[in-house]
């Protein structure tokens, strides 16, 4: 193959997927392919990647990566079948769409399916992945290795891959909520705009950091903040009267019933 990766759609999510890859591969062993062309020329500006057509990408790389929305995939397989090589390894992100209806429209060929986050832009990121039988060892080994940059990798069953990627992939978003409203009440406390942004993303980040490394429970974690009579306990109060986290519950189990409904 020509090229080790190849990206259809570099948009918000395959493009941070694309530039972890150019961190990890040398740029002259990635190709980029859109419909926008300022986003592909950003690439071979910074990067050195190779702009392709559709047909040219599809033929020409070990792993191609099909970064494009779940309603428009359907119609990229179609185009992009014919010029698929025995080799290649089609790794899709579409939300909702399974390794087996990804099958049906390409042909039986090595498939994973990866859900990532956008924190995979910096580095920081979640990718879980689920392969089918096809993919060898040395291609999972290999593309792993070039997700490398991203962040984090999880392997995981692909009948759990849609309920996490609405905690993974739809998180951020809820997270960055909870940043901004955090920044508002600091303003609102008297603090300057910048200076509160970054004391409640900090916060996150390091909070996070305590949940996945101690490995201790949340609410043991959130009991240690708590000092009797405190000023902690009193803003918990104040998030339960709120309906916090019955509200995040929710906002989940909506991701992921939507997720369920982009299936039919």
């Amino acid at each position: 193959m020509k090229y080790e990766f190849g990206f259809i759609g570099v948009g918000n999510m395959g493009g941070a997927i694309a530039e972890a890859v150019c961190r990890t591969v040398k740029g002259g062993n990635v190709a980029v392919c859109d419909t926008d062309p300022k986003k592909t020329d950003a690439f071979q500006k910074k990067y050195g990647a190779a702009v392709l057509s559709l047909e040219e990408i599809s033929a020409s790389c070990r792993f191609l990566v099909l970064g494009v929305k779940p309603q428009v995939l359907p119609a990229v397989m179609g185009e992009v079948r014919p010029h698929l090589t025995d080799k290649t390894v089609v790794v899709s992100m579409a939300a909702g769409i399974s390794i087996s209806a990804i099958e049906a429209g390409l042909s039986r060929r090595p498939v994973v399916r990866i859900m990532p986050n956008t924190p995979c832009a910096v580095g920081r990121g979640l990718i879980l992945y689920a392969p089918n039988d096809l993919v060898s060892g040395n291609d999972l080994d290999a593309l792993l290795a070039g997700f490398a940059g991203a962040g984090t990798l999880s392997k995981i069953a692909e009948d759990k891959i849609d309920a996490a990627s609405a905690v993974s992939g739809c998180g951020p978003a809820f997270a960055y909520l909870f940043v901004e409203a955090l920044a508002d009440a600091g303003v609102e406390c008297g603090l300057a705009r910048a200076d509160a942004q970054k004391f409640a993303a900090l916060m996150l980040e390091g909070s996070a950091r305590m949940v996945v490394e101690s490995g201790r429970h949340p609410g043991e974690l959130k009991d240690a903040v708590c000092s009797p009579g405190g000023t902690t306990i009193a803003g918990v109060r104040a998030l339960e009267e709120g309906g916090f986290r019955s509200a995040a519950m929710n906002a989940v189990r909506a991701a992921y019933l939507r997720t369920l409904e982009l299936k039919k």
